[in-house]
């Protein structure tokens, strides 16, 4: 599958009938009206009014292949290029999102049918992360998806905890697809050992999809309110 590829299947798996997201354009890379941020990181950056509920919703459910720089600031990758062989500075974002719509059920199903489905990974081989106080995206994953618990970590704040896109704004628990890239990118080396002891230098387990579950409104003093609309904002890099 080619790049070209997986952007068309990607926006045909959320347009169509079943699943009914809007096919948004990609925003500027200057956000227009954020002050907050210098580029735009992430593929959610131009719906953040939407999550906050300070304008009317034009739909629900939206999906976009959005051009992000991460150059500076919160979320940048540029100390990271040239020290490992997977950050950039620029790259594509598949998401989908939900504006007071679906949320995790959906949204984790979804992300397992499109990967194993439309993308042709091997099931065996992928794993997931929950934060750790998120017993619902655990169940989702284990209970009905049917990923074997020897696939998935709990993980604290530092890496399951995503937001805001800048200093203020929607935030909430995540939940990462992971990849498993084979023995000869580290041998012996567990998934749980790799994401709980950051020792995976080889990159064997390589994150490639983010389920972010919108679920607070971070304010300027620190404190989190509960959003208007929490719902759904994945990402997927696409490099």
């Amino acid at each position: 599958m080619k790049a070209n590829d997986l952007r068309r299947a990607f926006i045909a798996f959320f347009t169509d009938e079943i699943r009914q997201h809007r096919h948004v354009p990609s925003s500027p890379l200057v956000p227009p009206d954020d002050p907050t941020l210098l580029f735009t990181t992430a593929g959610m950056v131009q719906f953040k009014p939407f999550y906050a509920g300070t304008v009317p919703l034009p739909y629900k459910r939206a999906c976009s292949i959005q051009k992000c720089l991460r150059a500076g600031g919160k979320g940048s990758d540029l100390e990271n290029v040239g020290k490992t062989l997977r950050h950039h500075t620029f790259f594509e974002m598949l998401g989908n999102f939900s504006f007071g719509d679906y949320f995790k059920r959906e949204a984790l199903l979804w992300a397992w049918e499109f990967s194993t489905k439309y993308a042709g990974l091997d099931p065996e081989r992928i794993y997931a992360s929950v934060y750790e106080e998120d017993d619902e995206a655990w169940d989702i994953w284990t209970k009905e998806i049917g990923l074997p618990e020897s696939h998935m970590v709990r993980l604290g704040a530092k890496d399951n905890f995503w937001g805001p896109a800048g200093d203020t704004g929607a935030c909430g628990p995540c939940s990462e697809l992971y990849y498993d890239r084979g023995e000869k990118y580290g041998p012996g080396l567990t998934f749980q050992k790799a994401t709980l002891e950051d020792c995976d230098p080889n990159t064997r387990y390589i994150e490639y999809w983010n389920c972010v579950f919108p679920q607070f409104d971070q304010q300027k003093d620190g404190t989190r309110l509960p959003l208007k609309n929490r719902g759904v904002d994945t990402g997927m890099g696409l490099e």
